[in-house]
Order: structure tokens, then sequence, then C-alpha cells
């Protein structure tokens, strides 16, 4: 930020802070203003309607220092939702730190076909296989006032973060959290439904740097085919789920045929696609 530091940061204004922004993130990130305005709301603590109404505030010094580190974070391909340590899904809020994969708009997918499959005025019991930061246990509970919901990971870090958006959402006591791997710790416990958005990119795969160089790799690569996880959940899943429970899986690009194989003993079998058309979501029922 050369052209910034020109700059005495108490007579900076929002309107040419984000100017500098955009010019800093030019050619870097794909949506260089969208990334400013959200690193400069970050920096000085306002929603986006106080920016429009006051572009001439001046920022402080500590505001300043905080948006020009925030900036050279993003420049080196951090991801917007570790620098400002949230995400939204489902209309809800999260905690996002790197221990975590950050929730995605087509995960929504996987719990909107959840919904539509369950009963929402009865006692049902839910499991969600690598909780992550919990987006899809908490999104689920707050939804269904009834469940009772597994939420695994074999990560301790991510079940911490889990735990801290099921009570930030007030949906902590329907909640139970465990260190498991897939559904080993479930032992003859059933359910009626299991949603997983597991790893499911090959090991040859290259991903972008913010993905790759700072979201947890274990949350992302399955192995040499992608195909892993599912190989070992999908019988796992069906010993552990009652009669005509469901079964929901976020699945990769490419990945629609290999999955419908090893869904072959289940019934109901079918794919939902995201907004691009792109099968997203396996579903299946014991």
């Amino acid at each position: 930020m050369n052209n910034s530091r020109r700059e005495a940061p108490t007579t900076l204004s929002l309107r040419i802070a984000i100017q500098l922004g955009v010019e800093h993130l030019t050619g870097i990130s794909p949506q260089p203003r969208r990334d400013a305005e959200l690193l400069l709301l970050h920096a000085i603590n306002q929603d986006r309607t106080y920016l429009l109404t006051h572009p001439e505030a001046t920022l402080t010094p500590e505001q300043y220092s905080h948006y020009r580190v925030s900036l050279e974070r993003r420049a080196n391909h951090e991801p917007i939702q570790y620098i400002v340590g949230e995400q939204e899904f489902y209309g809800l809020k999260f905690t996002v730190t790197p221990d975590v994969l950050i929730p995605r708009p087509e995960t929504e997918h996987l719990v909107e076909a959840l919904l539509e499959r369950v009963p929402h005025d009865q006692l049902i019991k839910i499991a969600d296989i690598g909780t992550g930061s919990g987006a899809i246990a908490v999104a689920v509970t707050h939804a269904l006032p009834q469940a009772q919901v597994t939420a695994l990971d074999t990560s301790p870090a991510a079940l911490k973060i889990a735990k801290q958006n099921a009570e930030a959402n007030k949906v902590s006591s329907r909640i139970r959290f465990l260190e498991s791997n897939l559904l080993e710790a479930m032992q003859t416990e059933q359910f009626d439904a299991i949603v997983s958005n597991p790893p499911y990119i090959a090991d040859s795969e290259v991903l972008e740097p913010q993905v790759s160089n700072y979201e947890p790799v274990s949350a992302l690569y399955a192995g040499p085919t992608g195909l892993e996880i599912y190989q070992r959940l999908i019988p796992q899943a069906h010993k552990a789920l009652k009669p005509n429970g469901w079964l929901l899986l976020e699945i990769g690009h490419g990945q629609h045929d290999a999955v419908q194989h090893l869904l072959a003993a289940w019934k109901n079998v079918h794919f939902v696609s995201d907004l691009q058309g792109i099968p997203r979501v396996a579903i299946a029922r014991k």
C-alpha cells in the first residue's frame, strides 16, 4: 500500500481507503472492491450502510493500521473469512479459523435437501460427519426444533470451534460433539438421517492458493481418487441408519457416476444439482 502511506492516517477518508484497497488487490482478488469494502468495514467495526452514508469519515491510526495489515494478508491470498474471522451460512453467522473449512454456499443445498426429507415436528436423531465449523449441524438444529444432532470430527480444534458456533447460535443444548473417525465412535447407535460434507478432492488436484495454502488439508483431500471417504462412510452409514433412514452427501465435480455406483445397494438414490447444474448432493435411503 505504498500510495496509502503517503496519506496521513488521520486524514484518510473511507472513500479514499476503498480506492487504495481496490488498487492494492486488483489482479490478486477476483472481487477487489468487495474485498476492500469488507476489510475496511471489519477495521472500523461498522456495517455497509455506514460506509455508504459516511464516505468522508476518516480512519483513526489504529483503524488504518488494521486495514493495511488486512489488505496485505488478502494480497497473499488469505481468504477474507479467515481475516475477518466469520462467514455466513444458511442465514447464520459462524466463527471460522484455519482449523476449519470455510462453509460454502453450495453446502446449503445439502441442508435444504435434508430439511425436505425429515419431519419438522418429531424427535429425530441426525449425525453430521466431519462437522468442521459446525455449519451443517448448527443450521439443521436451528431449523428443526425437535432434532437431536450428533456432530463428529477427527479434529479437536475443529470441534472446539463448532461448539462455539453452536453456543453463539443458541442450539448447543441439542448438539452432542464427539471426536470420531467417521462413525467409528457410534458403535450400535442408530440415526434417522446421516449428513456429511466429507473431503472429496483427489491428492493430485491443484487448488487455488487461497484454498491450498490456508484451509485444512484434512478437510479437503480424500486420497488418490477423491472417493476414499465415501468408500468407508457409505457402508458405515448403512449400518448406523434406522430402516428408511436418509443418507445425504456433498460430492465433488465429476463424482456423480462413481458415487452412484457406491450407492448401488441403497434405494431412492438421486442427486441434487447446484445453481451451475453440477450434481452436488447425493441422496439415498436405507
